[in-house]
């Protein structure tokens, strides 16, 4: 049976979110702001993919763009509704249900206003568990797809006459950075609404439960909060049976944006022996020992966190700060058939330098 969203559910949702957004996944604040809205005008339904026709119309509400506080970026609510809008009246029939593409900081949340204003159901179901930088890695499996499909964007910043809708119509991986450009001259963030598919290929490909997975963290975490802070770390890692693999002083943070709307750079915490790099697109796709040894790999969950427990974005991290470095392995969450797609890796293992799909594509762990 479907669960009626509520205001618990909100922070419960932006806290596990915000584990899972792995060093992006937007932003807490703006998490707060969509869910607070949506359960205060409406009654946003979250449901599983069985609870559908087979042939319903289902689709992938995402925000995208760089997540790291590097540009002057605008989205309101509105914008994640217009953005369903326009997918539908492009595709010209109902979308039943709204997917995330990704668990964030806020986008865990991306679907909920519009469910709560257009009557659509929130799926509790995920691209990827984790968030990721490029739309192929929540593509489902379509990102190799010469199938065309719809995509839609809205938002941007007013105030520097910066707002912008558009609907594309392509295989997924040849509109897919239209949509990135458009986030890029939005301002670094816009609200989209892709690739509409049946329900049916939603129950197949996507990394279910993965809502409600996120909502039982946040849970966790604010069940843990009365104590201290070793027991909000203690509860992520016990609810998750992730664990911190290290911990430091960032040493040095080289995050910048490029006009692909991404964030890229390398993180290093600790010095000597004890140094751990964490390579960062938009999200932290892996970490290296001081001896190049891979301690963890997309699509690992990778995150940092303060010393309270608190999740901490790759862009918040600053010179001199402690940190701890959390991690789950690929064994222990939900995939998606976007993780095992050859297709995905390229353009990221380009733009890190680093190699990615051997671990990514291997059964089991490293």
């Amino acid at each position: 049976m479907g669960r009626i969203l509520k205001p618990r559910d909100v922070e419960a949702a932006v806290r596990g979110g915000s584990v899972f957004a792995c060093g992006g996944g937007g932003w807490a604040d703006h998490g707060r702001e969509l869910g607070t809205l949506a359960v205060t005008i409406g009654r946003p339904e979250l449901v599983q993919v069985d609870e559908l026709d087979a042939d319903d119309w289902i689709a992938t509400a995402a925000a995208i763009g760089a997540p790291g506080g590097l540009t002057d970026w605008q989205m309101l609510g509105v914008d994640y509704v217009k953005a369903v809008q326009l997918a539908q009246q492009a595709l010209g029939q109902p979308i039943a249900g709204l997917i995330i593409g990704q668990n964030g900081m806020s986008s865990t949340l991306n679907g909920w206003l519009p469910a709560a204003l257009l009557g659509t159901k929130v799926v509790d179901a995920v691209g990827d568990l984790r968030a990721h930088p490029t739309g192929d890695m929540g593509s489902l499996g379509l990102a190799a797809s010469t199938e065309p499909m719809i995509q839609s964007a809205a938002g941007g910043n007013r105030e520097r006459h910066a707002y912008i809708e558009l609907v594309v119509r392509g295989a997924t991986a040849r509109v897919s950075p239209v949509l990135r450009k458009a986030a890029d001259m939005a301002g670094g963030f816009i609200a989209s609404c892709r690739n509409p598919m049946r329900a049916s290929y939603v129950r197949q490909h996507a990394a279910l439960g993965g809502i409600s997975t996120a909502l039982a963290l946040g849970e966790a975490i604010l069940a843990a909060e009365s104590r201290n802070a070793t027991s909000v770390v203690d509860a992520i890692c016990r609810q998750t049976g992730g664990s911190i693999i290290a911990s430091g002083k960032v040493v040095r943070n080289t995050l910048r944006y490029t006009e692909e709307a991404f964030d890229i750079g390398v993180i290093q915490i600790g010095s000597g022996a004890a140094a751990h790099l964490l390579h960062v697109m938009n999200e932290y796709m892996a970490v290296d020992d001081a001896h190049g040894l891979r301690r963890a790999s997309y699509p690992d969950v990778i995150t940092t966190l303060d010393e309270q427990g608190n999740p901490l974005s790759a862009g918040q991290l600053h010179e001199g700060q402690e940190v701890l470095v959390f991690h789950i392995p690929k064994t222990l969450i939900a995939l998606s058939s976007s993780v095992t797609d050859p297709s995905v890796y390229p353009k990221v293992e380009s733009a890190l330098g680093i190699e990615l799909s051997r671990y990514a594509l291997a059964q089991g762990g490293a």
